[in-house]
C-alpha cells in the first residue's frame, strides 16, 4: 500500500513540476510562431514585388503612348527606340515577360467607333478592327495614340503566391505635333 501511496504522490509532485517548468515554453512558442512569421516575411516581399512592378508596367504604357504622340511621324527605327526607351523603365526588373504594342486610333465621327490606323508591337492589332474606349475619349474625327503593356509576374520566392499574376495597363493620350502621327512610308492621316 506504502508504494501506491508513494506513485501517486510523486505523480502529484511530476505533475506540479511539469507545470510549474517553463524552460520548454520558449522553444514551443518558436515552434509555433516562426512558420506564422516567415508566411507574413515572405507573403510582404512577394506583394511588395508584385506592386513595384505593376507601378511599372503604368509607367511604361505612359512613357510609350508619350513618345509616340510627341512625333509627327515615326517609322521603324522610331518604334525600336520607343520600346528601347520604355523598357528601361522597368529595371532592374525582367524585361523578358513584357508584352507591348502601340496603336494609334482615329475616333469615326458618325459612330464614334475608334478604328486601329496603324499598331505595331509583341501583339500588333489588326488595321480596321474597332478598340473600345472610354466614352469621354470618343470625339469624332480625332486620332489617339493607345498604348498597351502586360507583365507576367511571376514570384521571385515562390513561397507564398505560387503562381504568375498578369498585370497590365493601358494608356491614351492625343497626337501633339499634329493632327495624327503618320507612320512611314504613309504620308497623309486615313480614316480607315
Amino acid at each position: 500500500m506504502k508504494t501506491i501511496a508513494r506513485l501517486r504522490q510523486m505523480r502529484r509532485l511530476s505533475l506540479r513540476g511539469f507545470l510549474a517548468d517553463s524552460q520548454g515554453l520558449a522553444a514551443t512558442e518558436f515552434a509555433v510562431i516562426v512558420p506564422l512569421m516567415l508566411v507574413m516575411f515572405f507573403g510582404t516581399v512577394e506583394f511588395s514585388s508584385a506592386v513595384a512592378i505593376d507601378r511599372k508596367v503604368t509607367l511604361m504604357a505612359r512613357t510609350l503612348s508619350d513618345l509616340t504622340s510627341q512625333s509627327t511621324s515615326v517609322g521603324d527605327t522610331d518604334m525600336t527606340n520607343f520600346f528601347a526607351a520604355s523598357t528601361g523603365v522597368m529595371t532592374p526588373y525582367s524585361t523578358t515577360p513584357v508584352v507591348r504594342t502601340i496603336t494609334e486610333l482615329y475616333v469615326d465621327p458618325t459612330t464614334l467607333q475608334a478604328r486601329v490606323q496603324w499598331s505595331k508591337g509583341s501583339s500588333p492589332r489588326t488595321a480596321g478592327s474597332v478598340v473600345t474606349i472610354p466614352t469621354s475619349l470618343a470625339i469624332g474625327g480625332t486620332y489617339l495614340i493607345f498604348s498597351e503593356v502586360s507583365y507576367t509576374y511571376t514570384p521571385s520566392v515562390g513561397f507564398v503566391l505560387k503562381s504568375g499574376i498578369n498585370l497590365s495597363d493601358v494608356a491614351y493620350t492625343r497626337p501633339r505635333q499634329s493632327t495624327c502621327v503618320y507612320y512611314s512610308p504613309s504620308t497623309t492621316c486615313t480614316t480607315t
